[in-house]
């Protein structure tokens, strides 16, 4: 009777050998895991000894976020009054640049015709004291009067008309009122 199939031979003949192969079969994976996850992960990192600790840094990120963008006005100074194109962009933009409920688009001359024709004084009115869906002052009641009828200038004067931009004296008047 022929013993082959109790012939074979295997690679490890030695405790030794048996020790050596089982480490390598655990510490191989894992040196291979280690490093795919330092190149995934091989991204400048901010700590100690980077730009992230020096004073100003810091101070940067404890400041208040009321510091940045704001920009506080003294309700005991005088009133600085803003231009017409200012107030445009501020406040009537959201409507008359898109035509929103039917206001006027900003530089339609067909649309501010007849508008324009109705004279300087009626559209300033309506545009202080609000007209259909436009709410009085455009929504911002903190506008001077003066400040409305810059801003009723500078879209009228767009639209095709000739209004002459209000005088500074008629804004102490109107404020002093």
């Amino acid at each position: 009777m022929i013993d082959s199939h109790d012939d074979h031979e295997s690679p490890i003949k030695t405790p030794k050998q048996l020790i050596v192969a089982v480490l390598a079969g655990l510490l191989v994976p894992i040196v291979i895991i280690v490093m795919l996850i330092q190149y995934v992960a091989n991204d400048k990192k901010v700590g100690a000894g980077s730009s992230a600790q020096t004073p100003e840094a810091i101070v940067a990120r404890i400041s208040p976020v009321a510091n940045e963008g704001y920009t506080f006005k003294d309700a005991t100074g005088p009133k600085v009054l803003q231009s017409g194109e200012a107030v445009y962009k501020m406040v009537c933009s959201a409507c008359h640049d898109s035509g929103a409920a039917g206001s006027p688009k900003f530089a339609d001359a067909a649309a501010w015709n007849p508008r324009i024709a109705q004279g300087y004084d009626k559209v300033v009115a309506n545009a202080i004291s609000g007209l259909r869906a436009m709410p009085a002052k455009g929504g911002n009641p903190d506008l001077d009067d003066i400040e409305v009828a810059r801003a009723v200038v500078h879209m009228a004067n767009a639209g095709g008309a000739k209004f002459k931009e209000p005088e500074v004296k008629a804004a102490a008047e109107a404020s002093a009122k």
